[in-house]
């Protein structure tokens, strides 16, 4: 078996050693009645945040927008959608983040505008427009478009404008017009932008689809995916070869954090679904692109001891010397954890994500173990779902509304209604009952996060594989003369711990029953525990 030894890092910066989490601002909570969440109510759950031990949260698209795609069609950068609130609303949150010492990191949506964006407005008004380069327009080709190139959503990438007789190219819905990122003014328009928010002080950008800012010059066709199954989504139907992880991308990205660096300890963190090899690209030469590269790979992969281990030992060794590593186990895109893995699996992927070495990202609501919500048809609103029906590609399950306590809508709002369904068993998987049990998920969480910043050797130590099985999966964290070990069961069955764990003190198991101080020879299934080595 190899082994992967990482060492530990002495000096670490906020977002190294600290716990971003997620807000999906429509779901986390209503302040107005209308039964969506807004900046207010993600102000008033601050405490909540503070209680759990995060230590930065970040925020969704909030700007002005038609809400075809619920935020990620951007008609201003530089305001505040009245349905979240305003600009005043966004200081006052901020300013109380901040005095709790929660960091804030906004969503930034470069790829795409909304085509009521006044820049898209200006370039769709004539071929001679001063904003016309501004996008991404070109003749048709025998009849059709000007390549093969798929929405995400599905369908054509390309949308015919009559009016100036050209297609515009949208790697998403046509209400969302790919920016032309070669165009150097869009750049410096876009970097104005990031300024905009850093002045008023936000500590970072998550930025949405980084790798698909640049693409070909020349817009080739892409090749067929041989693999590819009509089961599958139709962007998969074509290899995404000249229209996405462009080589040029990473002098966009140099620049971005060139932005950022001019203001003290600011993050820049890139969504990016590509394999590990071309992932580690992203941090760029001399690590002068992003701080961190969203890594998905916990969500890509077979969820099982043997798999688990082959993709954190080849991450560790495919990171560039100095980059920092991060892990995510759910987001706004995709099925929540305890929905793919059960909810005692659940518990385990709690541990490996607060143990590994790395920035872990929670998404909201995972702390009380939402599971899958079931969408009733009349009330689906994701576009995807209704582009793609059938193919289980809506994201609306894993977007429904926090539950706080066992109220009417689950403390969520006031409403009625509340803008996608709850889940059925609320009145039980709500924060206020499960924080009274000692055994919940969401105390689980809190205790991890408690454990993670009372040992170094959890939070910025250095990593070591030490064994794992067809079931069981047992790795090392040290920092100084601290050393802790973690094994995590992936199956439901008793399993013989090594004896390096064996002789281990037991400081926390995932079934909050194990008395601290006690020593393990086996480790119970559906179980994981964090040792501190003798």
């Amino acid at each position: 078996m190899a082994v992967t030894v990482q060492t530990a890092l002495s000096e670490p910066l906020w977002w190294q050693r600290g716990i971003v989490y997620q807000v999906y601002p429509r779901s986390f909570q209503d302040s107005n009645g209308d039964g969506i969440g807004d900046l207010e109510g993600i102000r008033r759950r601050l405490d909540y945040l503070v209680w759990l031990g995060v230590d930065a949260v970040w925020i969704s698209p909030i700007y002005p927008s038609p809400m075809a795609d619920f935020g990620y069609d951007v008609a201003d950068y530089c305001s505040i959608d009245p349905l979240f609130g305003s600009l005043r609303d966004f200081d006052a949150l901020l300013k109380d983040a901040h005095a709790r010492g929660l960091k804030v990191i906004l969503d930034f949506v470069p790829n795409h505008t909304s085509d009521c964006h006044p820049w898209f407005i200006d370039s769709r008004s004539s071929r001679a427009s001063a904003k016309r380069d501004w996008y991404i327009w070109r003749d048709g080709r025998d009849g059709g478009p000007p390549n093969n190139w798929i929405s995400h959503f599905g369908g054509a990438a390309w949308t015919f404008d009559a009016t100036t007789g050209q297609y515009y190219l949208h790697s998403f819905l046509r209400e969302q017009p790919d920016l032309n990122w070669r165009n150097r003014q869009v750049r410096a328009a876009m970097y104005d932008t990031l300024r905009f928010w850093l002045e008023r002080g936000v500590d970072g950008f998550r930025v949405d689809v980084i790798w698909l800012l640049i693409k070909d010059a020349l817009l080739r066709d892409n090749p067929p995916n041989p693999a590819w199954q009509p089961t599958q989504a139709e962007i998969a139907r074509y290899l995404q070869l000249y229209n996405a992880d462009q080589p040029e991308v990473h002098e966009v990205i140099a620049e971005m954090r060139s932005v950022l660096d001019r203001y003290d300890q600011r993050v820049l963190i890139g969504e990016i679904y590509l394999p590990l090899e071309r992932l580690v690209a992203y941090y760029g030469k001399d690590l002068r692109g992003a701080h961190l590269p969203f890594n998905f790979q916990l969500l890509e992969t077979a969820w099982n001891a043997p798999a688990i281990a082959r993709l954190v030992e080849e991450y560790e060794n495919a990171l560039p010397v100095g980059g920092w590593p991060n892990w995510v186990l759910g987001n706004h895109d995709r099925p929540r954890i305890a929905a793919r893995v059960g909810p005692e699996q659940a518990r385990v992927a709690a541990m490996l994500l607060m143990t590994l070495r790395g920035t872990p990202t929670m998404y909201y609501g995972d702390e009380i173990g939402l599971p899958r919500v079931d969408i009733p048809p009349d009330a689906v609103q994701d576009p995807w779902e209704r582009n793609e029906p059938g193919l289980g590609l809506g994201r609306d399950p894993s977007r429904t509304p926090m539950q706080w306590d066992a109220g009417p809508q689950a403390g969520f709002t006031q409403a009625g209604k509340t803008w996608l369904p709850l889940d059925a068993a609320y009145r039980d998987r709500n924060v206020a009952t499960l924080r009274g049990d000692p055994q919940s998920v969401l105390n689980l969480y809190r205790a991890l996060i408690a454990l993670r910043r009372q040992h170094k050797a959890l939070s910025v130590g250095s990593f070591r594989l030490v064994a794992f099985s067809q079931q069981t999966l047992v790795y090392a964290r040290s920092f100084g003369g601290e050393r802790l070990v973690i094994a995590v069961n992936f199956s439901a069955h008793e399993q013989i711990l090594p004896a390096e764990v064996a002789e281990a003190t037991v400081v926390l198991s995932t079934a909050r029953d194990t008395q601290p101080g006690a020593s393990r020879r086996t480790l119970r299934g559906n179980e994981g525990i964090i040792a501190v080595s003798r």
